[in-house]
């Protein structure tokens, strides 16, 4: 059975097949959740991401997991928002999308997210988080392996926004 949830917590610490990083298009570390995933993997992220040669906002590519929980990173730039008219919500919803099938192909059941481009990058929160549940339900209503996908939230607003989102 397919499920999505919601839950408050630190996405370093989610058990998961795949986490899914809020990344810059360097890859190469940075702050909020980028950082934060940098650190808890370890140095060899960082040299995985050197190889990489970046990645395009709204594509995404796989990393291993090294000393996180979670055996593979995928590595998504969203959108910097510009006011909306620099096709902002299709590339969140690409980020999404292009994560969900690079954890697919790799096998993956358990999926988690936190909420791309809504720190630094100032995607509207309710916006954002309604394109993502979206995006998520339609896609684990047609994959092949992923079969649980989690949301998870930094704080309480963002965790109301998601569950509202996904109210609809």
């Amino acid at each position: 059975m397919k499920s999505f949830t919601i839950i408050l917590g630190d996405i370093t610490t989610v058990k998961a097949d795949a986490i899914v990083n809020a990344a810059n298009t360097s890859l190469l570390g940075g702050g909020g959740v980028d950082g934060a995933i940098h650190r808890a993997a370890g140095p060899q992220l960082l040299e995985e991401c050197r190889a990489l040669h970046g990645c395009a906002t709204g594509e995404a590519k796989i990393t291993k997991g090294y000393r996180l929980p979670a055996k593979f990173v995928i590595h998504t730039p969203g959108p910097v928002w510009q006011g909306g008219s620099r096709h902002e919500a299709d590339l969140l919803r690409n980020s999404y999308l292009n994560s969900l099938k690079l954890a697919d192909a790799h096998g993956c059941r358990k999926v988690a997210f936190p909420s791309i481009s809504t720190g630094v990058y100032h995607f509207p929160l309710n916006q954002a988080a309604a394109i993502a549940v979206q995006t998520i339900r339609d896609f684990l209503a047609r994959s092949e392996h992923v079969a649980h996908v989690q949301m998870v939230c930094f704080d309480e607003e963002t965790r109301k926004a998601y569950e509202k989102a996904d109210k609809g």
